[in-house]
């Protein structure tokens, strides 16, 4: 799950940078201090992914760290709030998909 972690991370830059690029403030030391102040919290059931943009952070969403009744192990779920994932569908799953859910601002909202 490790890899897959820090292939989720990337896509989060990557796409932080792709939309970084069309602005007309864009600096290449932004995206890098982006990237940098991505991080992971560890909790009991989920993983936490938070972002940190000047002086705010702000939850990315969680991952689910093992089979559950609902979710399986790698499911990416959008926060509810910074202590909680919204469990009423996973977005995505880090082990088994291409991250085309995944943009800069969170997982993309159900259709």
């Amino acid at each position: 799950m490790n890899n897959a972690i820090n292939k989720l991370l990337e896509v989060i830059g990557d796409d932080y940078m792709e939309r970084s690029i069309r602005s007309e403030y864009y600096k290449p030391e932004n995206v890098q201090e982006f990237r940098e102040n991505l991080s992971v919290e560890e909790g009991r059931k989920y993983l936490k992914i938070v972002k940190k943009l000047g002086n705010q952070e702000m939850v990315w969403g969680f991952i689910v760290k093992k089979d559950d009744k609902k979710f399986k192990a790698g499911d990416i779920l959008k926060a509810a709030s910074w202590a909680s994932p919204a469990r009423n569908k996973p977005r995505g799953n880090i082990l088994a998909d291409d991250f085309s859910w995944c943009r800069w601002t969170g997982p993309e909202y159900l259709s």
